[in-house]
């Protein structure tokens, strides 16, 4: 009897296939269209936060400069720090509520206040707008926040005189803001991005005192 080879069966030899299958492709597709979208999210994440450095570093920044030389904005011209000047007297001694109204007014004007207050102006500016230090600038900043948001005390609803205040919020006003902000910019690592966080990281101190960062 004879037997009969089924027509669909191929008995040969046949060499392995290296032509990736159409799953394979959709798969490989998908994955690179992910670590994109993943690799697009973090540069716009990266570039808002250092955006968002360099224009609260300018604020300090700008700060420092209109209270140092008069620039007749915020500091009217020929009345800056190098004028002879004061940049704590006006702001200190015009405290109107608080609890710590009296101790600012001790403080209004004196040379430490001014020298102090300038250099964390000066500080915080620089090291925002370079990226460098963000750690430190951030509990300098903080520091200097919470004494002017006990200064200007948006809790109160009146001044010492009877008057409104005026406050808008009771407690997040843009003191508060700009802490955050400062701490923010500190932990998210925002001087790494249009900055010089990354080679200031590598410096010998840095990396034994992280707290430099």
């Amino acid at each position: 009897m004879a037997v009969h080879e089924h027509p669909h069966r191929n008995s040969g030899f046949r060499l392995p296939s290296f032509r990736p299958s159409s799953r394979g492709n959709v798969d490989t597709s998908a994955s690179e269209s992910r670590a994109s979208a993943r690799t697009g999210t973090h540069t716009a994440a990266a570039l808002a936060l250092a955006s968002l450095r360099l224009l609260t570093g300018f604020v300090f920044l700008w700060a420092f400069l209109d209270k140092t030389f008069g620039l007749g904005y915020a500091t009217a011209s020929g009345k800056g720090w190098i004028d002879g000047g004061s940049p704590t007297k006006g702001f200190l001694s015009s405290v109107a509520a608080g609890p710590m109204r009296s101790t600012f007014h001790s403080w209004a004007g004196d040379p430490w206040a001014d020298r102090l207050f300038m250099l964390g102006l000066l500080g915080i500016g620089v090291a925002l707008l370079a990226g460098v230090a963000l750690r430190f600038a951030a509990v300098a900043g903080t520091l200097m926040m919470a004494l002017m948001w006990l200064a200007e005390w948006p809790p109160a609803r009146h001044l010492v005189d009877g008057s409104p205040s005026m406050s808008t919020n009771p407690f997040a006003d843009y003191h508060v803001l700009y802490a955050v902000v400062l701490i923010a910019l500190a932990a998210g690592s925002a001087g790494d991005t249009l900055g010089l966080g990354r080679p200031w990281a590598q410096l010998p101190l840095v990396r034994r005192s992280r707290w430099l960062r």
